[in-house]
């Protein structure tokens, strides 16, 4: 009997792994849709992404629920209550990311008629890759159990960090030239930060998975070393 229990438990916990990496890979999806309606001006998109928030919710409500109910009724120990506990903190950074995906949505509906100059749109485009490829690493090194692809993306992060700061660089620059006005570049500071955020959401994961695989909290000082 106890070991169908435990065969039970770890098939639930199996599908509750299942259900973040799907989270995951909408939240993904989310922030690259939310990049190209920027990009594009399209208010519908804008729209749609707004729209589809609801059933990233949901889903991130469902695994909250899931995991309460493994902790309740099954009492997890050591790896398996890492697990558990790594899984509900990541699911809050991943619904965390996809709300900053509706937030640059709605940004990109507040610049709309304003033109964006080049330089800026660049900095844009690659700013939104880069945070969608954070996205996918964090939950690779999560549905991989990968503590050292954790550990490294604080270090992948800085790409994005430095990104923003080039863009409020530049925006600065076309807000001073007078070629952006002031309400548009305010939005667009937020919108780069936005990205920015994502990032880091994506190296708590990161630091999640690292806890969740060695028991151990990740150092920052030695992220380097460990991560090989």
């Amino acid at each position: 009997m106890a070991e169908e229990i435990r065969k039970g438990f770890h098939r639930d916990l199996s599908d509750v792994r299942d259900q973040l990496v799907r989270l995951g890979a909408l939240t993904a999806e989310a922030v690259t849709r939310a990049t190209d309606a920027l990009l594009d001006a399209d208010m519908a998109a804008c729209q749609s992404i707004i729209d589809d928030d609801d059933p990233i919710d949901d889903l991130s409500r469902a695994i909250e629920d899931q995991c309460f109910r493994l902790l309740a009724l099954q009492q997890p120990m050591a790896a398996d209550l890492r697990v558990v506990a790594a899984t509900m903190r990541i699911n809050g950074d991943l619904e965390r990311s996809a709300d900053l995906a509706v937030n640059i949505a709605k940004g990109a509906r507040r610049i709309f008629g304003h033109d964006l100059p080049p330089r800026l749109r660049g900095l844009l485009a690659q700013m939104g890759e880069e945070a969608v490829r954070m996205v996918r690493l964090a939950v690779d090194a999560y549905a991989e159990t990968n503590a050292a692809l954790g550990a490294a993306l604080d270090d992948i992060d800085s790409r994005l960090d430095q990104l923003q700061a080039e863009f409020v660089e530049a925006m600065f620059e076309v807000y001073a030239g007078d070629r952006l006005a002031l309400q548009p570049a305010v939005q667009l500071a937020l919108v780069a930060r936005y990205f920015e955020r994502i990032g880091d959401h994506a190296v708590n994961t990161g630091e999640r998975v690292w806890f969740m695989a060695s028991g151990q909290p990740l150092e920052r000082d030695n992220r380097v070393a460990d991560a090989g």
